[in-house]
């Protein structure tokens, strides 16, 4: 059974920084992709960053400059860095992963961004 379990998130005014991170239960190897969704009520769900297994890196048109996802291999974490947060980041951050058979979700993540 593969858990993802992200940390990380809070409350940041305007213009600052977090950094999440995504723990997996496994080889973060196993996965073709790795990356970040996030989700605000009333919408769908939006891909933020991802990263391949031979990694390659695509983000979301709205967070490019500003974002950057990483992965620890020693760890089997990957983690997003986002700077100069804007309140419209605001929304639960999920975790996803995919192998050849399925995609698999952490419980996600509040990021709250005040302006």
């Amino acid at each position: 059974q593969v858990q993802l379990v992200e940390s990380g998130g809070g409350l940041v005014q305007a213009g600052g920084s977090l950094r999440l991170s995504c723990a997996a239960s496994t080889n973060i190897f196993r996965f073709n992709t790795m990356g970040w969704y996030r989700q605000t009520p009333g919408k769908e769900r939006e891909l933020v960053a991802g990263i391949t297994s031979g990694g390659r890196i695509n983000y979301g048109d709205s967070v490019k400059g500003r974002f950057t996802i990483s992965r620890d291999s020693a760890k089997n974490t990957v983690n997003l860095q986002m700077n100069s947060l804007k309140p419209e980041d605001t929304a639960v951050y999920y975790c996803n992963s995919q192998d050849l058979l399925r995609a698999y979700w952490g419980q996600g993540t509040q990021v709250t961004v005040s302006s």
